[in-house]
Parts: C-alpha cells; structure tokens; sequence
C-alpha cells in the first residue's frame, strides 16, 4: 500500500509550463495597466510638444490619446495572442520579431489615422505631410516601444528571480529538515528489522516514495491528492517511532481533490506538528488536518498541541512557516493568506488559497 500511494504522489504533480519566459506576459492586467499608462503619459508629452493654441489642449490630447492608446491595446492583443510562437525563435529573436511587429503596427494606424484625417479633415487634423506623418509616429512609437518592452522585461526578470531565489530557499530548508527525520526513521527500521520484517519491509517503501518525492518535486504545485498522499507516508512512518503517543485525525473529505496546491506544504506542516507539538508532550497528542471548500476558495488547517512551559524548538518552524508564506505569496499574490495562530496550549496554521483545479 505504502508503494501504491508513494508511486501516485510522484507522479501527481501536474504538468506545469516552463517558467522561463523572454517576454513579458502581456496577457497579465499588471502589464496591461502599465501599457496603458506609459501610452498615456506619452499622449501628454506628444500633445505638450506640440503647443496647441490656447483652449485647445484637451481636445489635441483627446485625438492624440485616440491614437496612442488605440496602439497600446491592440499591441497588448497582438503580443498576447502570439507570445508563445515568438518565443519559439529564441530569446534575442523574440524580441527583435516582437519589436518589428509593434513597430508594423504602428505604421499600419499610422496610415490609418492619417486616411482618417483626410475624410473627416474639420474634426481630425493634421498639420504635417504624408510621409513626413509617418516617420514622425513610427519614430516615437519605436522609442516607446522600446522603453516599455525593457521595463517589462526587467520586471518579469526581477520576479523570476524572487521566484528562484525562493526556490533555493526551499531546497535548503528541506536539507535542515531532513536529516532528524532520516535518523530517527532508519533507527526506527532498524528495530523493525528484529522484531517485525515485514513492517520494516513497508517502512522502507514508505521511507523510499517519501524522500523520492522530496528530491524529485520539480514542479510548483501539485494536485492535492498527491500531497495529501505524501503527508499519510509521513504520518506512516511516524506513526512506527512514536506508536501510540501519536493521533492524526484528518478531516479532508469535503475538498476536491483534483484542486492545485503548491508541492510539499502539507507534509512540512504535519512535521512541525509532530516534531514541535507532539515529541515535547511524554503522552503524546492529537494533529488535526482539516480542510473546506468556501465558494472559489479552499480551506486547510494543521492544528497540533504543545507542551504548556517547555522549551520550544523554534528556529526550524520560523523557517518553514516563512518559506510556506513567500511560496503562497509568489504563487497567490494577495489571493491566498497563511495564518498563525498560537497560544499556551495549541499552534494552528491556516492556508487559504483560491481553487483552481487541475489534470485528473
């Protein structure tokens, strides 16, 4: 059994894209605003250089933000809608192509713009040659095209690397984390070994699918069923080194289980549980792992009790609580929330988390 699940949890996670991406996500509303912005902003400039005659400001800004803002959001559509075959051709082509593509579409509402005005000449004017027009808007929408795809390049980058820098952060945590935990199950095995084979047998396998999934999770998140699984090894194998000074009571059965969840959140928490509550209590304890569905939201709570006056073990809970929280907050931003609560008697964490499901 202790197999089965191992071999279920490692090939739970779900296939994720890869996070390596050269150009900005112009799909993304943050990019979009700041499109919009930056599109804006140039339309005053534009409208400012030009010394309209008094009284007249807003009005050369209103068809000056036509055409300017028009161009902003059908480049936003256009590099949305093909970012994926741009980024096909590489990193340096991808920018090049994506630059010529804007640049195009700025000359085609250029000509646009300037055949309007020659229909509708007493509302829309404008006081400039044709090709003369044209060079004019495609050389200041080159400039800002340039600018605005630098600056959303560097913040993808800056984000990619808070994101990788959280990830190094989790592969150090797991390597403090792990080594009480191996010692003490091998020492376990090692008892079973004399006075149960046949447990010590599935210990092993336990042992095996647990730190295989460990050392293999390269995705970010995982379906719940799969995390769910790795936690009920852990319990597993602790449940053979603490036998009856341990009680977990899980209350799962209302969440959906195809839900995504980042990897190994769960599991770390029944550790701390278990290691901080349970181990420092002579007669043991109860962890309770509930969870809930509320509307688009998901609901899990790890509640351990703790020994009333002891010394706490704190440096290795800070840790993991901490690396649990940026996880959630790269992954989630401000939708989901991680919550402490302790007092003299319980420590309780709550992952709230929006509901997103994922590949059966």
């Amino acid at each position: 059994m202790g197999k089965t699940a191992g071999n279920k949890a490692a090939s739970g996670p779900s296939e994720q894209p890869d996070s390596q991406a050269y150009l900005p996500n112009f799909c993304a509303a943050t990019s979009v605003l700041i499109i919009v912005m930056v599109a804006e902003i140039l339309a005053i400039l534009v409208t400012l250089a030009s010394q309209p005659e008094p009284g007249r400001f807003m009005v050369e800004l209103a068809k000056t933000s036509l055409f300017v803002l028009w161009l902003a959001l059908l480049g936003a559509v256009v590099m949305c809608a093909f970012r994926a075959q741009l980024e096909s051709a590489g990193k340096t082509r991808a920018f090049v192509l994506s630059f010529a593509v804007l640049l195009l579409l700025s000359l085609v509402l250029a000509e646009v713009a300037y055949r309007i005005s020659s229909i509708f000449g007493e509302l829309v004017i404008i006081d400039d040659t044709h090709g003369g027009f044209l060079v004019r808007a495609v050389s200041i929408s080159a400039i800002v095209i340039a600018l605005t795809m630098r600056y959303l390049y560097v913040s993808s980058e800056w984000r990619r690397s808070v994101v990788l820098e959280a990830q190094a952060r989790i592969s150090a945590l797991q390597a403090l984390i792990r080594p009480h935990f191996l010692f003490n199950s091998m020492n376990t095995i090692a008892s079973l070994t004399r006075t149960n084979p046949r447990q010590a047998e599935e210990a092993v396998e336990d042992l095996s699918d647990l730190l295989r999934t460990n050392l293999g999770s390269g995705d970010d998140r995982t379906t719940l069923k799969a995390e769910l699984e790795v936690a009920a090894i852990y319990q597993r194998i602790e449940k053979l080194r603490l036998g009856d000074r341990l009680h977990v009571r899980w209350d799962v059965s209302d969440l959906p289980m195809r839900a995504l969840i980042p990897s190994l959140v769960i599991q770390p928490l029944l550790e701390n549980a278990i290691y901080h509550g349970i181990e420092a209590l002579p007669e043991g304890g109860e962890v309770q792992v509930t969870g809930k569905r509320d509307g688009d939201h998901l609901t899990i709570t790890v509640t351990n009790p703790v020994a009333a006056n002891a010394v706490r073990r704190q440096t290795g809970n800070k840790m993991a609580m901490t690396n649990i929280q940026q996880r959630f907050a790269l992954a989630y931003d401000s939708r989901a929330n991680v919550k402490v609560d302790e007092n003299e008697n319980t420590f309780t964490v709550q992952l709230r988390f929006p509901y997103e499901e994922g590949s059966p």
